[in-house]
């Protein structure tokens, strides 16, 4: 294979690219893209459609608009596409809000003389697709030999969370909220995860998409430990919009709440994209759910423990 030109249009998948020893292949990618850091020099292919500094109010109303009229989220920059001449772009046909989606993409390919690159496709939806999508990346560039033991790596860890997990004696019930207005609870990889740190997942279901929840379902289930993760958000606009759930009725009734247990976490980073630091995730979950069992490697970096 002569030498790839690859742009990803996925945050995820610029993380597996990254993460497989093909950065230096990338030549484009998506306005999300921000890790490595290495990845900013990199021409922006992408751009939203949404103001994505607007509060999470503002987000979602502005969201639903745009596909209740069949409009897309994102705009591709084809003159930059051409410009590039990838062999290769890198999408998902997982969710329509979280980046450019494979149809949009392969539109576009079909314009891409005379590069005509490939449109690889990427779909998770549970944990175990993390492994599965870093094995098609490689596929992709006859790299698996290279692949194997970097992948080999990520489960080694993953099943040092799981051993230690297996030997709790009490399984904490943990509420993960996505979105903050209107609430939103994490679905997909995350239910799954909780559970393999070794705890219970009050709402969501693994491998289906992240559900809307009322507050009275959180108030009737009573979470003993709340993880707050926006999509998108990092600890920093995280941090200024949780205080809207104290306006919630009876916040300060939640176990969680009395316990000092509501975590702000970096989602962005880390819980809303499905790529290798998925691990670092579940790593998070088993030290903020089981802190005498689990280093608290992440503090102030992944998470921080909210304080009125």
């Amino acid at each position: 294979m002569s030498r790839p030109r690859i742009v990803s249009l996925l945050p995820s998948a610029t993380e597996i690219v990254a993460a497989l020893g093909l950065g230096p292949y990338l030549v484009g990618r998506s306005h999300e893209c921000d890790f490595p850091e290495s990845v900013a020099t990199l021409p922006a292919c992408s751009r939203a459609n949404v103001n994505t500094s607007a509060g999470s109010a503002a987000i979602d109303t502005e969201v639903k608009s745009l596909l209740e009229k069949g409009l897309s989220l994102y705009a591709i920059d084809l003159d930059k596409l051409k410009e590039l001449k990838p062999t290769h772009i890198i999408t998902q046909a997982q969710c329509e809000v979280c980046a450019v989606t494979v149809d949009e993409v392969e539109e576009a390919a079909q314009s891409l003389l005379p590069s005509q690159p490939k449109v690889i496709s990427l779909s998770p939806k549970r944990f175990a697709d993390l492994w599965t999508d870093m094995a098609q990346v490689a596929q992709a560039f006859n790299a698996m030999d290279e692949a194997k033991p970097i992948i080999k790596e990520y489960k080694m860890r993953c099943v040092e969370v799981i051993e230690k997990a297996c030997l709790v004696k009490t399984r904490p019930k943990v509420a993960c909220i996505e979105w903050l207005d209107p609430l939103m609870a994490a679905g997909n990889w995350v239910p799954e995860m909780i559970e393999l740190a070794g705890g219970i997942s009050l709402f969501g279901e693994a491998g289906k998409h992240s559900p809307w929840i009322n507050w009275s379902v959180v108030q009737e289930h009573d979470p003993e430990i709340l993880l707050v993760m926006p999509c998108g958000f990092d600890l920093e606009r995280t941090r200024a919009e949780v205080n809207s759930l104290i306006k919630q009725p009876h916040w300060n009734d939640l176990q969680a709440v009395k316990n000092g247990k509501v975590f702000m976490i970096d989602g962005n980073s880390y819980f809303n994209r499905p790529g290798p630091r998925l691990v670092d995730s579940l790593e998070i979950l088993a030290e903020l759910m089981h802190p005498d069992m689990f280093e608290a490697k992440y503090e102030g970096v992944g998470w921080e423990k909210f304080v009125v």
